[in-house]
């Protein structure tokens, strides 16, 4: 019977600190701490009963077991990693599986999302909507777009755009909207999960508001459709809603928008193979030419002159 395999993850460690020379770039590299390196590297020592690198006041060297280990250990690495790049080019490998909040994926991406398609038509995009945190080690999510002020450290992050937030409204109260005080007036639709109403407000000096009576979902794409129908005011990120302006069945009443402190984040699993990975790659670089298209053809608000507070920037 063949001799049981040390823990991988101990080689992965072992090959990490011999190739980069010590445990705390190791650890860097697999977003581990140096200690974790050092007892994977330990017991895998104790595993085989043979030092693999000599301990010195200026650091590591390699034993000739350690460097003899080395080649064939990086060699396995190596095949591992073709081999689910294989699997990543066939079969389910090329199914990609996005998690979005629900504002996100009706209101920006689906409309376009036919283009990714077009131009990927062997790569199966697959959707989920959450507003929670996204566990890549627990769940079947290959990516992930997120509402969010920083992405956890941990995670491997492009932020797509700034949030910025503007009064939203329908036909039915659009004309009533002069100024802002006039919003004292009309219902407000505001996010249930963090209302949005009082960042704008505060930032054009209506600190003491209190509306007419306010009406809460927990998606901005739904307020929005809500203030479409009439039902009040809504307040969100008027680029994400490009098409509904343009249209005419949404109106920016004025020309203030305001920076929220938070912006939309591409996210995968920590390690930077993941963000690498082929069909994750094409996505996060369509994405991006998605955007900068939008930045080239902006619909101006119902005012004129659009202002932007608190150091905004307008989304992409």
């Amino acid at each position: 019977m063949s001799r049981p395999l040390p823990p991988l993850n101990a080689l992965r460690a072992f090959e990490a600190a011999a190739r980069l020379g010590g445990f705390v770039a190791a650890a860097a590299e697999l977003h581990v701490t140096p200690a974790a390196i050092s007892h994977h590297v330990k017991a895998l020592e104790e595993r085989l009963g043979l030092p693999l690198f000599a301990r010195r006041a200026r650091g590591l060297a390699l034993t000739s077991d350690g460097a003899a280990l080395l080649p064939d250990l990086r060699d396995a690495f190596d095949r591992i990693a073709q081999a689910i790049e294989r699997l990543d080019r066939n079969g389910g490998g090329r199914v990609l599986t996005v998690s979005l909040v629900t504002t996100f994926a009706l209101a920006w991406l689906v409309p376009r999302l036919h283009r990714f398609q077009t131009a990927h038509p062997d790569i199966e995009v697959r959707i989920t909507t959450s507003q929670r945190r996204v566990d890549f080690e627990r769940e079947d999510v290959d990516c992930a777009i997120r509402f969010t002020a920083l992405p956890p450290a941990s995670l491997h992050a492009t932020k797509l755009f700034d949030d910025v937030l503007t009064p939203l409204s329908g036909r039915r109260y659009a004309a009533r909207l002069k100024k802002p005080s006039d919003l004292r007036g009309v219902p407000l639709i505001d996010t249930s999960f963090e209302p949005e109403w009082p960042i704008w407000l505060r930032a054009m000096g209506l600190d003491a508001f209190e509306p007419q009576r306010t009406i809460s979902f927990d998606s901005t794409k739904i307020g929005v459709e809500a203030a479409i129908e009439g039902a009040g005011v809504a307040i969100g990120p008027p680029d994400l809603f490009r098409d509904d302006l343009r249209e005419g069945r949404l109106v920016q009443p004025f020309p203030d928008i305001v920076a929220s402190g938070k912006a939309w984040w591409f996210v995968t699993a920590p390690a930077p193979a993941s963000a690498e990975r082929p069909k994750i790659k094409a996505f996060r670089a369509w994405l991006l030419d998605e955007l900068a298209r939008d930045r080239k053809g902006k619909v101006k608000p119902a005012g004129s002159g659009a202002s932007a507070r608190a150091g905004s920037a307008s989304p992409a």
